[in-house]
């Protein structure tokens, strides 16, 4: 038997690691909204490291002959947790480049899930490893679809305030775009969800 090159698992655990960091950035910025523009580039930052793994992986996979989990779930797994990461790093990059002076509460709200999803995305991927823990993975995919749709509750109450309280254009448009990169940020989680059910039930 070829041995399966298992440094995958340690490469999506790094990553998913530096997501929850990231999210834990975008709390405290919209938290404490202050030296925005360190915090923003804290963030890029830590979206800069996100691709860094990713091209390893990326590379690796090109390199491997036998992979852990099939070839096309570890590069969908790659692409969605990084692109959950430009999003979030597009939100605070965004409250930055616009001047946001204060946030909202409705940001802050969407923020929190936005760090739920990366906790519980970090938290199942140590799980892949294990294939008598599959089946806390769907358990676990059923919590992070929950999440996506308490974001999306969230951000259709936003986007009903930004046109109900009498906001200035301007700033409708702003909080349009930051809101929106919040929801995806969650939306990407959710696919990480659906990848991981894919591979599960593959392999159940």
């Amino acid at each position: 038997m070829t041995p399966r090159d298992t440094k995958f698992y340690d490469l999506f655990e790094q990553d998913t690691t530096n997501l929850v960091t990231a999210a834990e950035k975008l709390v405290d910025l919209f938290n404490n909204y202050e030296d925005v523009e360190a915090k923003a580039k804290q963030l890029k930052a830590l979206e800069h490291q996100g691709d860094t793994i990713t091209h390893e992986i990326i590379q690796r996979l090109h390199c491997t002959f036998v992979t852990p989990i099939d070839r096309e779930d570890i590069a969908l797994l790659t692409h969605t947790i990084d692109d959950m990461m430009d999003f979030i790093e597009a939100a605070g990059r965004t409250a930055f480049l616009y001047r946001v002076t204060e946030p909202t509460e409705r940001a802050q709200q969407l923020c929190s899930i936005v760090a739920k999803m990366a906790y519980k995305v970090h938290e199942v991927m140590p799980r892949l490893r294990h294939r008598n823990q599959f089946k806390q993975i769907l358990e676990d995919c059923v919590e992070m679809n929950s999440l996506e749709n308490e974001a999306d509750d969230v951000h259709h109450a936003a986007q009903a305030e930004l046109f109900c309280d009498g906001s200035d254009a301007c700033e409708v448009i702003k909080w349009r775009e930051i809101y929106q990169h919040m929801e995806n940020a969650t939306d990407r989680g959710e696919d990480v969800a659906n990848v991981l059910e894919g591979i599960v039930l593959k392999h159940a």
